[in-house]
């Protein structure tokens, strides 16, 4: 299970200890968004988050002091996710040298498919950093399988076309089947995750049994939005990943 949360949301100084117990709760990577102003495969849950995050001052040097304190506790892999103006603005170079540094293990850019930006692909591979990119239900076969050459670590599926966020559980899983049964025949050299539309456990079960592993964003921040207010929300969040990724309360949660 593969958790998104925007750098910086709700407050700068909680992502440390909000990753902490992620990871804790069975995440398995941490996908860790920067936020952007003009986030185009986006929702309106991560543009609000993206939002909120970008008010308090958040940028890519304080993304990075995250990652430097989350490495001096964790060692989960983290994944920077974003676009290509940010990272173009602080410099290739430069990023990605700071990214290496820091304990950064991989990046998705999905404005920057494979082979249209060499200069990224070259960079990642220098730093040994993973570029992770996607395929959605209109990828060609034979582009599936150029994103399986160019890709490390995991393949992006996009459960169903248009911008993040929580679905209805049938308008995904009833599209998702002949979607998945193409990328598994072209996607050989990777693991696959499928994201995109997964709001509960049973929504993950139900499209992710022919795949790696799953990926949550929208439904993790909207939860977050919602328990904010409360002094235990980072607990309370936890609580919903454990849902999210063994469907079970445990006694414990029972409160919740």
């Amino acid at each position: 299970m593969s958790l998104f949360i925007t750098a910086g949301y709700p407050d700068p100084g909680s992502t440390v200890e909000l990753v902490e117990e992620l990871e804790a709760s069975g995440a398995d990577i941490i996908e860790l968004g920067m936020p952007f102003s003009d986030p185009l495969a986006d929702g309106p849950t991560i543009q609000y988050a993206s939002k909120v995050a970008l008010d308090q001052g958040v940028n890519i040097d304080s993304i990075f002091e995250m990652v430097r304190a989350i490495r001096n506790r964790s060692e989960i892999p983290i994944v920077l996710m974003g676009y290509i103006n940010p990272v173009l603005q602080y410099g290739l170079q430069a990023f990605f040298l700071k990214a290496s540094s820091v304990g950064v293990d991989g990046i998705i850019l999905p404005d920057v498919p494979p082979g249209e930006f060499p200069e990224v692909e070259a960079l990642c591979s220098d730093y040994d950093i993973a570029p992770v990119f996607l395929v959605a239900p209109n990828t060609s076969e034979e582009r599936m399988r150029i994103v399986d050459q160019a890709s490390r670590g995991f393949v992006y599926c996009v459960s169903v076309t248009g911008v993040t966020g929580a679905r209805e559980g049938s308008e995904v899983s009833l599209s998702v089947g002949k979607f998945i049964d193409k990328v598994r025949k072209n996607v050989t050299q990777n693991p696959i995750l499928i994201g995109f539309g997964i709001r509960n456990h049973q929504d993950a079960m139900a499209i992710s049994g022919k795949v790696d592993g799953f990926i949550v964003g929208s439904a993790l921040i909207d939860h977050i939005r919602m328990v904010y207010s409360r002094p235990d929300w980072i607990r309370r969040t936890g609580t919903f990943v454990r849902h999210l990724k063994y469907g079970v309360k445990t006694g414990s949660d029972k409160s919740e």
